[in-house]
């Protein structure tokens, strides 16, 4: 039996829970979608949230399950799937959620995408972290918490995990154009903290040389900050487009 504590998330009631021990967080719309769609964002619950609260208003329900700090790693991938059959099952959600990642949610979004591709609709990357060598193991970020506490939660050295490009998801993007599940990539092209270039524009890169259903738009002059759109209609109607 669940135990739910309830708040205000844009007009709407929030609930929130715990499972296996941690933070986990549903919003529920007045009038469901039919199918139940739902987003799950990976990361950053209710931060630039103008796309979620828009689809919420639309019907779907937004879902959020607390594994932070654990970069994208395959024991959080592996909690996010035991957290999905659990969430589909008690809330009756379709079994295809819309993957939100934003920053180093990026990690979690594109790593749970390629492993469980069927149970992603779409997959909305906003400023996303792909290349764990630009951050945070990367050049400036000497002194930032994440520079040794990534490869520790993917049991490595830093120089062992530097090494294996294989965790990294730019190297495994033919791993996403084989998922065909269609992408969405917001960012700015001045971010300061996760580069453009190293990330989110490599994959932008090869989804359009490949032919792939995605959508980018791009802020000129735009830091890390602030993430989404303030009009959040582009990304929603693609959503609603393929939504299946």
């Amino acid at each position: 039996m669940i135990s739910f504590t309830t708040e205000d998330y844009h007009g709407f009631e929030q609930r929130n829970f715990e499972y296996r021990g941690r933070s986990a967080a549903i919003a529920v719309p007045e009038n469901v979608k039919e199918g139940r769609p739902w987003v799950w964002r990976a990361e950053f619950f209710g931060v630039f949230d103008t796309v979620d609260a828009e689809l919420l208003r639309r019907g779907w329900h937004i879902v959020y399950y607390g594994i932070s700090d654990m970069y994208g790693s395959p024991e959080s991938v592996g909690l996010m799937k035991d957290f999905y059959d659990f969430i589909t099952v008690e809330f009756g959600l379709d079994s295809k959620c819309d993957m939100f990642g934003f920053s180093r949610g990026g990690l979690y979004a594109f790593n749970y995408t390629c492993a469980y591709p069927d149970a992603v609709s779409t997959l909305y990357l906003d400023a996303p972290v792909l290349d764990m060598r630009d951050w945070p193991c990367g050049k400036g970020h000497e002194h930032e918490e994440g520079f040794l506490d990534a490869p520790r939660k993917y049991g490595m050295t830093k120089e062992a995990f530097l090494a294996d490009r294989i965790l990294q998801p730019v190297d495994r993007m033919y791993e996403l154009i084989d998922s065909k599940v269609p992408v969405i990539v917001v960012a700015g092209d001045a971010d300061g903290v996760v580069d453009f270039r190293r990330n989110g524009r490599r994959l932008c890169d090869m989804l359009y040389s490949l032919g792939h259903d995605y959508m980018e738009i791009i802020k000129p002059g735009c830091d890390h900050h602030p993430h989404s759109l303030e009009d959040p209609i582009p990304v929603v109607e693609f959503i609603e487009k393929h939504r299946n």
